[in-house]
């Protein structure tokens, strides 16, 4: 997944008055301004209101879902014909603009100050999470080096402590 699929992806989708929130890698990449490691798929949060209309424009694309054994109704992955995938975290916004992430119950969220993130990928402004919530979003799992990467670079731009959990990979 290229940034120039990213951005015409993103831009399209913009277009068409289908907003989303940039991820993951890429959303590591635009708070950072610059590309730092090649992203096999575009991890994306995505209002459920536009959940019909981004499928379609999508499929007219080649895009189609796969990985049917971890798939749930509010995360799924869609793939091209180029192994291009697109990560999609299904919302649904709430009367305090917190995006409310799968059943109720399961009380997980992108509380509303996680998606005011602007960040840029070559060049073009793009919503995404913002630092804080990515730097938290990025715990609570088997930490990588990767991981480890995007959080300290993510921490040391925006003049963040290092959360504990990472401190294995500084000694």
């Amino acid at each position: 997944m290229t940034s120039a699929d990213v951005i015409d992806i993103y831009s399209t989708l913009g277009g068409l008055g289908i907003q989303i929130w940039i991820d993951g890698g890429w959303g590591v990449d635009a708070l950072l301004g610059r590309q730092t490691r090649h992203h096999k798929d575009l991890d994306i949060a995505l209002e459920d209101q536009h959940l019909v209309r981004f499928e379609r424009f999508l499929a007219l694309r080649g895009y189609h879902r796969v990985k049917h054994e971890i798939e749930r109704p509010f995360n799924f992955v869609l793939a091209d014909h180029s192994d291009r995938e697109i990560d999609v975290h299904v919302i649904s916004l709430d009367k305090n603009g917190d995006g409310i992430y799968g059943p109720p119950e399961n009380s997980l969220t992108y509380p509303a100050e996680s998606l005011t993130g602007i960040g840029a990928i070559s060049g073009c402004t793009v919503r995404c999470i913002s630092p804080q919530w990515m730097v938290k979003f990025h715990s609570g799992y088997e930490l990588t080096e990767k991981d480890y990467k995007d959080v300290s670079a993510i921490c040391e731009k925006y003049g963040m402590e290092l959360p504990d959990e990472y401190s294995r990979f500084t000694r």
